[in-house]
């Protein structure tokens, strides 16, 4: 019997599960301390009262024999891609049902999307990056290149035709730094893409964070992307799904590798390998691509953007250096102290916030902090008051 062995070439804990082992040892060190976490990004409001609603009928109609469903479509249920079709073309953007693939969140398809892959493929990676994207190319042992973010290039690294790459992870708005490519941006990385023959896995779980409209949303809004790209995209954020589990991966009909559909190869891989999501969620998903549902979940992000514009604030009168936080739920600061770790530690013991070490999502992120707007107003307040003291 063997493992594969590419799992022992990860670090030992998921960079998460370290934040949380330390987070329960201080608890258990100071149960009386009010911990105020600004750390995962996590969301704290409700789901929108529509997709509740739906929820509650959906499940009503489980149990009843005469509107009862068993096994889903392996795409997703046809009334929850139309609309997320729906959706796009609002963005200008014209899809398919069948390049619409329901899953059960953008951290699931953006590892799971590689099976699909041959392991000899070079893999792109931005850093600092989610460490997912690393993670799962580790375990499949493919070789991964990086090209860094920084301050002189605003966090959005742009392609080098010296790079040799196969498949290229870009996630805008970025988790962790905020940064937003603009249109010429992904413009040069879909050039880049179709003149190598790679394909981009395009995640896009921020998308509604958006306030710029001269942004774009999707990377299908960018002439070439249908032959080159793949976009991830989920409800965990838009509107509070983290919980409740449902995203979707666009798979264009015209992505081919040679004469190789990539549309059809991730059909078979969803088929084979995954059930879909429950129709209850779905039914839920659905609600939020409504008027009435949109414009909830549209109110939650308000919110937490009013916290991510107080953090902001409060960074710029201590004259930290930062930035996100304007169309992203996360701001990326300069670590007064220089080390992450260390800087992580501080804000812990001294002043008992929880946010995310920089070095955690790759080397280049080794000087920076990420902190997210996804807490209560009243912890955010507070939080900041507490910073004031730094």
């Amino acid at each position: 019997m063997k493992i594969n062995n590419n799992y022992n070439n990860l670090k030992d804990n998921y960079l998460f599960a370290t934040i949380a082992e330390r987070v329960s040892a201080f608890r258990k060190s100071y149960p009386d301390k009010k911990l105020i976490r600004l750390g995962i990004g996590d969301v704290t409001l409700p789901l929108p009262k529509v997709a509740v609603t739906a929820a509650k009928k959906a499940a009503d109609e489980m149990g009843d024999k005469a509107t009862f469903r068993g096994y889903g479509e392996y795409r997703g249920y046809p009334f929850l891609q139309t609309a997320i079709a729906s959706y796009y073309a609002d963005k200008g953007v014209k899809l398919a049902n069948d390049e619409i693939f329901v899953s059960d969140g953008a951290k699931s398809d953006a590892g799971n999307f590689l099976d699909i892959f041959d392991t000899a493929n070079t893999v792109l990676i931005p850093d600092p990056v989610y460490p997912v994207y690393v993670d799962t190319n580790i375990m499949a042992g493919r070789k991964i290149v990086y090209i860094a973010g920084n301050e002189d290039n605003g966090f959005l690294p742009m392609p080098d035709s010296k790079i040799k790459a196969d498949i290229i992870y870009i996630c805008s708005p970025n988790n962790p730094t905020g940064a937003v490519y603009t249109k010429e941006g992904l413009k040069a990385w879909v050039d880049y893409a179709n003149n190598r023959g790679a394909i981009i896995l395009f995640d896009s779980a921020y998308e509604a964070f958006i306030r710029n409209d001269k942004l774009p949303q999707s990377i299908f809004q960018i002439e070439g992307a249908r032959t080159c790209a793949v976009e991830i995209g989920s409800l965990s954020k838009t509107a509070g799904f983290t919980g409740t589990r449902c995203g979707y991966t666009i798979v264009p009909l015209e992505l081919k590798v040679g004469d190789t559909s990539i549309n059809k190869l991730w059909y078979r891989r969803q088929a084979t390998k995954f059930n879909g999501v429950s129709y209850i969620v779905q039914r839920a998903a659905e609600a939020v691509f409504t008027k009435q549902g949109l414009a909830e979940a549209h109110a939650n992000i308000d919110y937490y953007m009013e916290n991510a514009k107080i953090i902001c604030n409060a960074l710029a009168q201590k004259g930290i250096w930062h930035t996100g936080g304007e169309n992203s739920p996360y701001v990326w600061l300069k670590c007064p102290d220089g080390d992450s770790w260390k800087f992580f530690d501080r804000l812990l013991t001294e002043f008992n916030i929880v946010g995310t070490p920089g070095a955690g999502f790759g080397k280049n992120g080794e000087r920076y902090f990420r902190l997210t707007a996804f807490g209560s107003r009243e912890d955010v307040t507070e939080a900041v008051e507490r910073l004031k003291k730094l």
